[in-house]
């Protein structure tokens, strides 16, 4: 079991840095404290990674103060100690309303070739931290026709020195707020796993004998996860300064088929939204496992509520509904991916499985003090 495990494993990292790996020396101002031989992530020419910056991030990732009511933070949605994710089924706005999505989590979004469930076009995280900023449907923080209010509460003497820090010689504004949230957001990354420590160290005592029976099944055939989550970061949706490839990862994975028409709810029909194109019905993109068993309930609408019960759900190839709303047969969806074909699993593999997924968990990504909310004596407010 050890010896195939390896090999499977060696073949796996492989494919990683297929497009080659190590920093190579290159000369780099922001520390990314990233692992011996792993990529620089790519970022953006007109931001690029500084310490003040990220520092400047965090306070306003935290400050309730960028919602327009003062109610809501970024982090009211996005909570350290859930991988940056939410335990509700879909996040709820600053104004009560209700969203028909998920929060997903915040791991190594820095390497995203994709942001969000189901959008092609967002490839940068400037453009989608817009999205909550401003975005009118649903409201998140709801700044739009409140501009000049909120930008007002952080004309305060802390909020001018990490300014200065961050941008100096340039006038507070949503521009340098969207810069700064950015890089905090870039900053946050997770490699420091069990499984970091087994696969990239070398210490076989990092997985237990369960955990390791769990990874062989999870880059085996019969299961098939690690076609839509694989690399580094557990995700097709990977881009780095060594693989600029887009490998298109959304999929349709059998999670509905309403009856009668059959297909996704029209509440929510995922990329077909955004492409216009009925075959791309039902398909959302795939997240980083970095973390998973942290950032319960699972979906795009969060609409499975613990790891047992995704086990159970690809097992038996989509998810049948028999009742209600939303009644159909996904294991039936003919726009379902192929690799969601079902499979037979024993308690104690699937325990194993779970072993292995639970030993993607960092824990010192949860606790890590530099990305948890500043306390108050930082801010001198």
């Amino acid at each position: 079991m050890k010896k195939i495990t390896r090999l499977a494993l060696g073949t796996f990292i492989c494919c990683c840095f297929v497009f080659g790996c190590g920093q190579e020396n290159l000369e780099v101002e922001y520390n990314w404290n990233l692992r011996q031989g792993f990529p620089l992530p790519q970022v953006p020419a007109n931001n690029p990674m500084t310490k003040a910056k990220v520092e400047l991030g965090r306070h306003l990732f935290y400050d309730t103060n960028l919602s327009f009511n003062q109610t809501q933070s970024c982090a009211s949605c996005h909570q350290q100690n859930m991988a940056f994710a939410e335990s509700l089924f879909t996040s709820i706005g600053s104004t009560g309303e209700i969203h028909r999505r998920n929060s997903p989590a915040l791991v190594n979004i820095a390497y995203n070739k994709t942001l969000t469930w189901a959008h092609d076009g967002l490839t940068s995280i400037e453009q989608q931290i817009l999205l909550p900023m401003f975005g009118e449907e649903p409201v998140e923080l709801g700044i739009t026709g409140h501009e000049n209010e909120v930008l007002a509460r952080f004309n305060t003497q802390s909020y001018s020195k990490l300014f200065s820090r961050a941008f100096p010689g340039e006038k507070i504004s949503f521009e340098l707020i969207n810069k700064a949230l950015s890089s905090f957001v870039r900053s946050l990354i997770s490699l420091n796993s069990p499984f970091d420590v087994y696969a990239y160290d070398g210490d076989d005592s990092a997985l237990d004998q369960s955990a390791i029976n769990g990874m062989t099944l999870f880059f085996s055939e019969k299961l098939e996860c690690h076609h839509c989550h694989g690399g580094f970061n557990f995700t097709q949706s990977t881009s780095h300064e060594k693989q600029l490839l887009d490998r298109r990862p959304f999929h349709n994975t059998g999670l509905y088929n309403v009856l009668p028409d059959g297909g996704y709810p029209k509440i929510d029909t995922g990329l077909s939204e955004i492409t216009l194109n009925p075959l791309d019905d039902g398909r959302f993109r795939a997240p980083t496992l970095r973390n998973i068993a942290m950032s319960a309930p699972y979906m795009h609408d969060g609409s499975i509520a613990t790891l047992e019960d995704v086990i159970d759900f690809y097992a038996a190839g989509g998810r049948n509904i028999d009742s209600g709303d939303l009644k159909g047969d996904g294991r039936q969806n003919p726009l379902k991916n192929s690799f969601v074909k079902g499979f037979e699993i024993t308690e104690q593999e699937k325990k194993d499985l779970l072993a292995f997924l639970n030993s993607l968990t960092d824990q010192t990504f949860l606790t890590n003090p530099e990305h948890a909310a500043p306390v108050k004596k930082e801010t001198g407010e």
